[in-house]
């Protein structure tokens, strides 16, 4: 697979459909902010197509047009792509394990109680000011602001809000992939303020700015995440389907040869 430039792109829509919750807004939150790559398997007239923000890739085309070092570089990424490209997967790295996930959205109608923080806290959206806040969040925690290309590009964005104690982020609510109809949100608290439903009041916040902007939130979680899907329930996200995707290892091909953009 080589890197291919936006401008390059053969009608993404084809490939990966507007307008779609949970991961299929991925396609679009790249094209949108800039944040990610696209990935061919040829710069024209390409059979395979990717694309890649943060740690997840969405894989659409003609499997049988991979040659055997094509999927190399999706190494130690979370790979959603249609059943018949599996057995490339499986031929491609040490190890690929099957994770089963669940789609929720939010119904607007949904009986949420909001819930009441702790004295000395603050809920509230983020300011392009709150970055270096953010920054400082936990290297475990920094896969939060990475499909936005940073702490400082998310709190400038206008899609996060976090509740604060001392000028300490305590929790994040984020729109993880933006698309045009679907935000895709993601929580994270530090671990030392869990179950004081810090993550339920960032998400009131967010979601309903989400709905402000004529759009619906999204939620993805593993299947064996009871408190991911308890919150979502609480938020008021209802399931719509489950799918599975693929955490993968190391790549079995010994090199992978770097190939700039084409123009």
């Amino acid at each position: 697979m080589i890197e291919i430039s936006p401008r390059r792109l053969p009608a993404p829509g084809r490939w990966f459909p507007t307008g779609s919750p949970g991961l299929g807004a991925l396609a679009e939150h790249v094209l949108t902010t800039g944040v990610g790559n696209w990935w061919a398997d040829r710069p024209d007239r390409p059979r395979v197509l990717a694309v890649t923000c943060a740690d997840h890739v969405l894989l659409r085309g003609d499997p049988g047009a991979l040659n055997p070092d094509a999927l190399a570089r999706f190494a130690d990424r979370y790979v959603e792509t249609p059943s018949p490209f599996w057995p490339a997967l499986g031929t491609s790295f040490e190890r690929v394990i099957p994770w089963e996930r669940m789609l929720y959205v939010h119904q607007a109608q949904a009986a949420v109680s909001l819930p009441r923080v702790p004295r000395g806290v603050t809920v509230r959206r983020l300011t392009p000011e709150d970055g270096p806040a953010l920054a400082e969040l936990h290297s475990e925690d920094a896969w939060i602001h990475a499909s936005w290309g940073g702490p400082f590009r998310l709190a400038a964005s206008g899609h996060a809000w976090a509740a604060f104690a001392r000028g300490r982020i305590l929790s994040v609510a984020c729109t993880y992939f933006l698309g045009s109809a679907y935000e895709d949100i993601a929580v994270v608290t530090v671990p030392d303020r869990r179950r004081e439903h810090l993550s339920l009041a960032c998400l009131a916040g967010l979601t309903a700015d989400v709905r402000a902007r004529g759009r619906t939130a999204s939620w993805c979680c593993s299947r064996d995440n009871r408190p991911s899907r308890l919150l979502a329930w609480t938020a008021g996200f209802r399931l719509t389907r489950e799918y599975v995707h693929h955490a993968t290892g190391r790549a079995l091909a010994r090199t992978v040869t770097a190939i700039p953009a084409h123009a």
